[in-house]
């Protein structure tokens, strides 16, 4: 027995329905905790022990999914899974045609939280043997990249210096969508984008995020299994998890089923916002292709963190830590985020053109929250939506300590969130992400 909290919005008001005996969707297993493994030189390995997480704030979370909504998003929702008790929040509409009302039920984009996806089961390749963490990537893929030193950690942890591509690609927001919208691209073909500018860092250098270093990685899938990385994630998360709404339909421009659409909002600001739902998403792949919804983000990610996908030795691998910006840290495909009450939640956001997703969890995987607006390339919705996760581990606000404090000074120092799973280069002002007489390559 499960209980549940369902909360809607309306342009007038929420209701807060209660229900009891909700049938959750849980994998079989019981949660493990994770321990951080040392890291290597410059890594962190700050990790407490899981302790009693803070009463979720669910009314929070149903205002800050408001607060994106008033910012233009025309929709946003939030799944909370916490120990058998699940919340829902939906505010607004998933298609601003029919006016339809947004849904958890709703299959949307997931940008990167598929780096995920692609890490776990490189992970899992080594696991078996088939991978070393250490290796040069050109002992895999002869050749692909011009320096033999950059390994597969370095791709996985964003270090290996490779240029993103998606910086020149998306340099100007519509024009550069509708360049590649129906669009298919080789993965060499992206690698090549990437060489062709010159690298930002030595192999394991500082991080620097790069949608390159994910493309890498399903090449190395695909050269390793033999197989396509749909039929990876198929097979090795997707099945074993019964994620019954996660797709990856690469070539396909079309999301199966019942859906969200998604909006890009133009640089001019005021401009009309562009239904960028249809589209191959061929520039990403590997590093930002999959579909899913909040219900299968959430168990994804409790099976991940709770020690049901790859053995507990990997996935200490994937969160040794290095240093992320100021409240953030990245393992291989992970990312963890330091919130104001000093909880650290695990997992990824996703920007992919027309929708924006926070998918973490706990250390523990016990409580997980996915949230979703179907809009992107809007700063304000973006840093708005960072809200939905102190709401749903820190609880409602309390008086500050001297560690909250410090927390969240180094926070209002951060600058402000980046558009960073595409065109990491780019600066995302609060309003709209780049105004066009600034547009340059």
């Amino acid at each position: 027995m499960v209980s549940a909290t369902v909360v809607r919005g309306t342009a007038m008001a929420a209701a807060l329905v209660s229900l009891l005996a909700v049938p959750a969707h849980a994998v079989p297993g019981e949660a493990v905790p994770a321990h951080a493994a040392p890291g290597e030189p410059g890594a962190t390995t700050v990790d407490a022990e899981v302790g009693a997480l803070p009463a979720p704030y669910v009314t929070g979370v149903w205002n800050v999914l408001r607060g994106a909504q008033r910012q233009g998003a025309p929709g946003a929702i939030a799944r909370l899974d916490d120990r058998g008790t699940v919340h829902w929040a939906a505010v607004g509409v998933a298609d601003r045609k029919s006016r339809r009302a947004i849904s958890n039920a709703d299959r949307f984009r997931i940008g990167s939280v598929t780096k995920i996806f692609s890490a776990v089961v490189l992970l899992q390749l080594a696991d078996e043997k088939k991978l070393k963490l250490d290796a040069p990537v050109n002992r895999y893929l002869p050749g692909l990249l011009p320096d033999d030193r950059i390994t597969v950690r370095h791709v996985l942890s964003h270090r290996s210096g490779l240029h993103d591509y998606t910086n020149e690609m998306f340099a100007r927001t519509v024009p550069g969508f509708e360049a590649v919208r129906s669009k298919v691209f080789t993965y060499r073909q992206l690698v090549n984008r990437s060489l062709s500018k010159p690298r930002t860092t030595g192999p394991g250098g500082a991080y620097s995020y790069s949608n390159t270093n994910f493309v890498v990685a399903g090449m190395l899938i695909e050269k390793l299994t033999g197989n396509s990385v749909r039929t990876e994630y198929q097979n090795r998360i997707i099945k074993p998890l019964r994620l019954g709404d996660t797709f990856y339909v690469h070539p396909g421009k079309k999301i199966p089923g019942r859906h969200a659409r998604g909006y890009l909002t133009p640089d001019a600001a005021g401009a009309a916002l562009v239904d960028a739902t249809e589209q191959t998403v061929s520039w990403a792949q590997s590093a930002g292709a999959v579909i899913s919804t909040t219900q299968d983000l959430n168990t994804f990610l409790s099976a991940l963190l709770g020690g049901r996908l790859t053995s507990r030795a990997q996935l200490a691998q994937m969160q040794r830590w290095v240093p992320a910006g100021s409240t953030q840290a990245y393992g291989l495909g992970l990312r963890r985020r330091d919130l104001s009450c000093g909880v650290s939640v695990y997992g990824h956001t996703g920007a992919v053109q027309g929708y924006y997703t926070y998918a973490f969890a706990s250390k523990d995987g016990r409580r997980s929250l996915a949230a979703l607006a179907n809009a992107s390339n809007n700063g304000a919705v973006l840093n708005s939506m960072l809200g939905t996760l102190e709401s749903a581990f820190c609880g409602k606000p309390v008086k500050q300590t001297k560690q909250t404090k410090q927390i969240e000074q180094r926070r209002a120092s951060a600058p402000v969130e980046r558009y960073e799973d595409i065109a990491p280069g780019l600066r995302v002002p609060l309003g709209h992400r780049i105004p066009s007489d600034a547009d340059s390559d």
